[in-house]
């Protein structure tokens, strides 16, 4: 028996490499100046839901909402192994927040009926973990939160190991159901090289719109690639039939009150010599300043 597995990534900036820079006068991030990549956590999801297809069979789609280079994160989840991407994209869903966001992906997943729906338990430019939840909720799926390990699958029956904190429990559900996945719960496989040669060429409409030759017929150029398997399918609003009150900023409730900018400023430091007497030197100064003792 096999399952019907969507995975809902995302697009983030690498936060890791924000400078001043990387901000603007306002003091939100300047998405253009910093590189984007997976977000790590969702290729978690990913891993996970391929390790349920390698072992019971069914398919992988991911799910992605963002800009047409969003397209570059479903290339790479097909070069790891999924089997279809999906990339929602539409002006209208600009600024939307969280509780816009989870309504857009629910109405897309909702189209694609799966069994199990997998995303990353938080992504990092926003760190709020509150779309797979939200998800949940608008689709009248069960959620499981903090995924760590898959014990069981059985049937329309799921049992995992889900991280609370400052332990574990072990939860079983029936099917549908929607996980939130957490970065100890494997390690992401690396690109296939078979399936860099084969995906390479996967496109979305928009994109093969900025790379082909004017005049050049998109429709036919599309079925080309949908022949091989390699079309990347584009949704807007409109086809995941979204009510448009909730898209967007006229569906995102959530208000910035205040920005602050904090810069961290370098203290004073001593540095020991990795030797026996720098070791005796560094507990005479922790015990001197009752760090210990």
């Amino acid at each position: 028996m096999g399952y019907n597995i969507v995975v809902c990534a995302k697009q983030v900036p690498d936060t890791k490499r924000i400078t001043g820079e990387a901000m603007k006068e306002d003091g939100t991030v300047n998405r253009a100046a910093l590189p984007a990549i997976y977000n790590p956590e969702d290729l978690n999801a990913l891993e996970t839901a391929l390790q349920i297809r390698d072992a019971h069979g069914g398919t992988v789609t991911v799910l992605t909402m963002g800009p047409p280079n969003a397209c570059v994160i479903l290339r790479d989840s097909m070069f790891r192994g999924a089997d279809r991407g999906v990339l929602v994209t539409d002006r209208r869903a600009a600024a939307s927040d969280t509780l816009a966001t989870s309504y857009i992906l629910s109405q897309a997943v909702r189209k694609l009926n799966p069994d199990i729906a997998l995303c990353g338990r938080q992504a990092i430019d926003g760190d709020t973990a509150q779309v797979g939840p939200q998800m949940a909720e608008k689709l009248d799926m069960t959620l499981v939160t903090y995924l760590e390990e898959l014990i069981d699958l059985k049937d329309r029956e799921i049992t995992v190991r889900r991280n609370v904190g400052n332990g574990w429990e072990e939860v079983t559900a029936q099917l549908p159901v929607l996980a939130t996945v957490m970065e100890t719960a494997n390690h992401p496989r690396p690109h296939a090289a078979k399936r860099i040669m084969k995906y390479k060429k996967a496109r979305s409409k928009l994109e093969m719109e900025k790379e082909l030759p004017e005049g050049a017929d998109i429709d036919a150029e599309a079925e080309t690639l949908a022949a091989k398997g390699l079309l990347i399918d584009q949704w807007t609003l409109d086809d995941i039939d979204a009510d448009l009150e909730w898209c967007g900023m006229s569906g995102s409730p959530t208000k910035v009150n205040r920005i602050q900018s904090i810069v961290l400023a370098g203290g004073e430091y001593h540095e020991f010599d990795p030797t026996e007497d720098g070791c005796e030197k560094l507990v005479h100064e922790l015990i001197s300043d009752h760090t210990i003792g």
